[in-house]
């Protein structure tokens, strides 16, 4: 299942039959500077946004331009690829002011919640038991339209985990916001996909279907359309593998071109941020497929890309990850910067 990509500057993934073209973004100013491997961004109803930095279990708020530490989450243990890693900003946080976390433990990893008003509250956890490892501990956090929270995990180094109802590794979880089981899950629990290998970006499109990046191993990386119950093939399947068993990713990439982290939607098209590619992957997409051939932007242009979201005005956020002891940091790494059409 090995497939060749031509490399091109914007740079292309598999060619496909439509004319969709990606917009082209521009960078239109940088909104953050001397982050300590960041890692989590959620915007805040007021539009001030929320960055968690991996390695020192901090969560900083930037309002205005200015970056403020709002606490420390406890209990982190950091090493390899775990540390403090997604956030999110709970549907009813107006009311209930409650921000969402995902952070490796001295055993598991887990989700936990706690209050934001002037600072950080004590954390509750809402979800433990999740496999943790030096890689492959997946991290991203999302509350889709339905008020559900989305959780992915990664296998843990262990590829029995993504096939095994038993772990919750390996998996997308779909949860209320106090972590139990979310009301018509595929299995009655709280697993909602299954066969992922390690899942780093979760976006919603405008008519809530619910799309993921996924690492490869060695050869292919993936873009896949979830679905209530479906299984996504690893450690069966790296890439397309046409097993009727399995659900075929949207589109893959030679893991030398992205090792994708988080995405978003905006614009009818997913973006992805990549890692050992260096670039922003937009790829057009029309009610749940494919519209148009992926294309890269930015490639190298601020090295390792960890996160992008989409604001509240419409603009993306681009998170490096340079610092990650992985990258090579240049003066004012990490940073976030904003990306704007037209």
């Amino acid at each position: 299942m090995v497939a060749a990509f031509a490399v091109l500057s914007p740079a292309a993934a598999e060619p496909v039959g439509s004319l969709a073209v990606p917009p082209t973004p521009r960078v239109a100013s940088t909104v953050a500077t001397n982050l300590a491997v960041p890692w989590g961004l959620a915007f805040l109803p007021d539009g001030s946004a929320l960055v968690s930095e991996r390695n020192t279990a901090r969560i900083k708020r930037i309002a205005g331009g200015t970056v403020t530490v709002i606490g420390t989450v406890p209990g982190v243990r950091t090493g390899g690829e775990g540390g403090l890693l997604g956030i999110a900003v709970g549907p009813n946080f107006a009311t209930d002011r409650l921000v969402y976390a995902y952070h490796t433990a001295s055993g598991d990893n887990r989700v936990v919640r706690m209050r934001f008003d002037t600072a950080l509250g004590t954390p509750q956890v809402i979800i433990s038991g999740i496999p943790r490892a030096s890689i492959h501990n997946g991290g991203r956090l999302a509350f889709g339209p339905d008020g559900m929270l989305y959780v992915s995990t990664g296998d843990a180094s262990n590829t029995g985990n993504a096939q095994s109802m038993s772990s919750l590794g390996g998996k997308i979880l779909r949860v209320t916001p106090t972590g139990a089981a979310a009301p018509g899950n595929p299995f009655n629990s709280r697993v909602y996909s299954l066969g992922h290998r390690n899942v780093q970006g979760l976006a919603f499109d405008s008519a809530g279907r619910l799309w993921a990046g996924e690492f490869g191993q060695n050869t292919l990386d993936e873009l896949n359309l979830i679905r209530a119950g479906g299984n996504y093939g690893w450690p069966v399947c790296e890439g397309r593998c046409n097993d009727s068993r399995f659900v075929n990713p949207i589109t893959q990439w030679s893991t030398a071109q992205a090792s994708p982290s988080g995405i978003a939607f905006n614009r009818n098209t997913v973006w992805l941020a990549a890692l050992r590619g260096q670039r922003l992957w937009a790829v057009p997409v029309l009610n749940g497929a494919q519209d148009g051939n992926p294309v890269a932007f930015l490639n190298g242009t601020f090295g390792r890309l960890r996160t992008v979201s989409t604001a509240p005005d419409g603009s993306l956020w681009l998170i490096t990850s340079n610092t990650d002891g992985r990258g090579t940091p240049r003066q004012g790494d990490d940073r976030i910067v904003r990306l704007t059409f037209g």
